[in-house]
């Protein structure tokens, strides 16, 4: 996994939250997917982790957005926590999966990746958390991918044509959509792996260094 990033561990992460501004308006609930690799060197999700978070305070909320998403923000019902413990819950076990994939970072995976890394930053600064484990601006738009790898860049389409199965009925909930994106992007990477794209560049590699002398 190490190699096939650069040292960056994949990590799919979709936010719900009550508008577009990621300084103003409230987080939602946030969820994280990390990735693994099997022995044949396939992608694949490996744990997952979500959590319901209650509006910072002064935070603006966009009634569209609630339409939009269905969430009460302060329906009793959700479970909500700070958004300082919704952030360290999600931390902490992607810093173990960095440690035990032998990864320098973790490096944000999503589906118009800016607008959920935004949120993600934002949220990480209110709060003063000092470990974020994500590259601060780099990350892996599926948007693009998708739209790269299946003509689609839309989710619930992009999944239908890489025959991943969709329930629009539990679209805009983080977990469901974190999970979908999570599945798209192994179908992208592994796609790529089975038409010989990464043994292209493996290869490519080895010449490199023959001829260079490097990794000898």
């Amino acid at each position: 996994m190490a190699n096939r990033f650069r040292g960056f561990l994949p990590v799919v992460v979709d936010v719900e939250t009550a508008g577009f501004n990621a300084k103003t308006d409230a987080l939602l609930e946030i969820a994280a997917a990390t990735l693994t690799m099997d022995d044949n060197g396939y992608l694949l999700v490996d744990k997952y982790y979500e959590a319901h978070v209650e509006p910072f305070e002064g935070a603006n909320l966009e009634k569209a957005a609630l339409d939009f998403t269905g969430i009460d923000p302060f329906d009793p019902d959700r479970g909500a926590v700070s958004e300082r413990e919704a952030l360290e819950s999600i931390f902490k076990p992607i810093r173990k999966s960095i440690k035990s994939h032998d990864c320098k970072r973790a490096i944000l995976v999503g589906h118009n990746s800016a607008f959920d890394q935004g949120f993600v930053n934002a949220a990480a600064e209110r709060t003063d958390v000092k470990r974020n484990p994500f590259h601060p601006f780099s990350s892996f738009d599926t948007a693009t991918l998708s739209g790269l790898a299946y003509g689609q860049t839309v989710l619930a389409k992009a999944c239908e044509v890489a025959d991943i199965e969709f329930d629009g009925k539990q679209a805009h909930s983080a977990l469901y959509d974190t999970l979908k994106t999570a599945e798209l992007f192994c179908s992208i990477v592994n796609r790529w792996k089975d038409l010989g794209g990464w043994d292209m560049v493996l290869a490519g590699q080895e010449e490199y260094e023959d001829e260079f002398g490097f990794g000898a």
